[in-house]
């Protein structure tokens, strides 16, 4: 009965790992990398999520605001099982669109206004951080593994 409710709870389950670059160049719009999945048993996989989001910062103190844009996301939804003691690792790819501000735009588009622009971004507390989550969909647990790791898109 205790290995029933481990194996539901996803313990000594499948491990997921996200394995991608420190930054990419937002020109190349793709992310690649890989899905490294391990476990203590045999289990089947039914699908796997891939997401990126950006966490978009501005304001500081009592006037923070923070919203969060998914700008990726593919779903891998073949089904394969994950041997016991061994590592299967999976590619991807994953395709992502940058949201770009009015201010954004302007900065990329004026030499004269990149510096001005620059330093307002930073006396207002303006930043976006960039996460890449990969989750499993596994047969039979409730709780689904998943890794998260930040990205530098430059």
């Amino acid at each position: 009965m205790f290995g029933k409710v481990k194996k539901w709870l996803g313990i000594e389950g499948v491990k997921v790992e996200l394995s991608i670059p420190e930054e990419v160049l937002e020109q190349q719009e793709v992310i690649s990398g890989t899905v490294q999945f391990y476990s203590m048993n045999t289990q089947t996989v039914n699908s796997v999520k891939v997401i990126i989001t950006e966490k978009y910062y501005r304001g500081r103190r009592k006037k923070k605001m923070i919203d969060e844009y998914k700008i990726g996301e593919i779903l891998m939804e073949n089904q394969f099982e994950v041997p016991a003691e061994e590592m299967l690792e999976i590619d991807f790819e994953l395709p992502f669109t940058v949201i770009k501000s009015q201010m954004d735009k302007l900065q990329g588009s004026n030499f004269l206004f990149k510096g001005i622009i620059g330093a307002a971004k930073k006396l207002k507390g303006v930043r976006s951080v960039y996460t890449v989550t990969a989750e499993a969909e596994v047969d039979g647990t409730k709780l689904h593994p998943f890794d998260k790791r930040e990205i530098l898109i430059k």
